[in-house]
């Protein structure tokens, strides 16, 4: 193990030196955790609400009153525009017309008009909302006029406080699987994707020059045994995945206020497990690629098709059945739905020992294959 340990930290040092790998493990981490993250929703849900611009006429009444405290309820920042110009450059907006309550209780039309920039799904959205609003006020006065036979504030307060003869109890059916966006997403998704592609490329292209310049060859010779160079070689590997790990969790954490969730511990110990099993991966890699060409491009095509199939560049959870089923039978589709479990659904730690199961299960076998085709020439 003396020997293991002495080869692992000097071709670790000799790695962590090298230009390519502290861009490739310090630098581009942090450009995807950024650009991702930000165009895919930020870190948190957005607690903002739609902001909605009232155009009222000469003497709105009440009912403005009511009608502005059911827009709020539907989660818009009611405004009233001090001029036309405030309310045409608006996104959203409503023109509420002259002498809305005397109309509305009168049994006269009272148009609201509804326009804005929003289109597509949030402007539909909206427009739902507002009516929804508006159809509200309309059956208070209804149910105002029918009980009382006369429609004021008084009795509108007085509404409000009746018991409801009906009422609907919402509830979750189960737990709760908002699908992972922002940076919760990009963060465990860019970090699965980068030690799997440092480690097929970067570390692979290293054993495969020390191979070349007769590095290995002379190891062969010294008084050691083979197991304790191909266990030194896998340590560096490793050694190298868990200083990537632990720059993008502290980056991830620092930067980007990323919350992991209630159980941290085993989140480091899937990223463990992973990072265990690219270092067989990049171990193997390097024993059988002949050419730095080979490792460099089967490198990055492998892991990046690794990445977009197994969820690290978008949510699983988001694309088709049959996707979903090919992320189940490969790692960076095992290590994503653990993450997913422990950081955007708050899962127990024991939810994901299948997942970790079937990491270390993959280790033992790369290991054992990377260990039995490891060459020294």
């Amino acid at each position: 193990m003396k020997n293991a340990l002495f080869i692992a930290t000097h071709d670790l040092r000799h790695q962590i030196r090298q230009r390519e790998t502290i861009f490739w493990v310090f630098v581009m981490p942090l450009f995807f955790f950024y650009f991702l993250g930000t165009i895919t929703g930020g870190g948190s849900a957005d607690d903002s609400k739609t902001q909605l611009c009232l155009a009222v006429g000469e003497e709105p009444g009440f009912l403005l009153e009511r009608l502005e405290t059911r827009l709020r309820e539907r989660d818009f920042e009611v405004v009233r525009a001090d001029s036309p110009a405030t309310f045409q450059a608006a996104p959203l907006r409503l023109d509420i017309p002259a002498h809305f309550t005397a109309r509305v209780l009168a049994g006269e039309g009272a148009k609201l008009t509804y326009g804005g920039r929003s289109t597509g799904l949030d402007g539909d959205f909206a427009a739902l909302q507002i009516q929804r609003a508006a159809y509200t006020v309309l059956a208070d006065v209804i149910a105002s006029s029918e009980l009382a036979g006369v429609v004021t504030v008084e009795e509108m307060e007085a509404l409000d406080r009746r018991p409801r003869a009906l009422t609907l109890d919402v509830r979750m059916a189960g737990e709760r699987r908002d699908v992972p966006e922002g940076f919760e997403q990009t963060i465990p998704g860019t970090m699965t994707m980068m030690i799997l592609m440092v480690m097929l490329t970067s570390s692979a292209v290293g054993l495969l020059i020390q191979r070349r310049e007769g590095l290995l060859r002379r190891l062969a010779f010294a008084p050691m045994a083979r197991s304790e160079i191909v266990l030194g070689k896998w340590l560096a590997n490793l050694g190298l995945g868990i200083v990537q790990l632990a720059w993008g969790m502290l980056a991830g954490t620092v930067l980007f206020d990323m919350n992991w969730g209630p159980s941290l511990w085993m989140i480091v110990v899937v990223l463990l497990c992973f990072a265990g099993l690219t270092a067989s991966l990049g171990l193997l890699s390097g024993s059988l690629a002949r050419t730095e060409g080979q490792v460099i491009g089967l490198g990055v095509l492998i892991s990046n098709l690794l990445a977009a199939l197994g969820g690290c560049w978008w949510p699983i959870e988001i694309t088709p059945k049959p996707m979903q089923v090919i992320a189940s039978l490969i790692p960076t589709g095992w290590t994503m739905e653990a993450l997913h479990k422990l950081v955007s659904f708050g899962l127990p730690a024991a939810s994901v020992l299948p997942q970790v199961g079937l990491l270390l299960g993959a280790t033992l076998l790369v290991s054992l294959l990377a260990s039995r085709l490891f060459r020294f020439d």
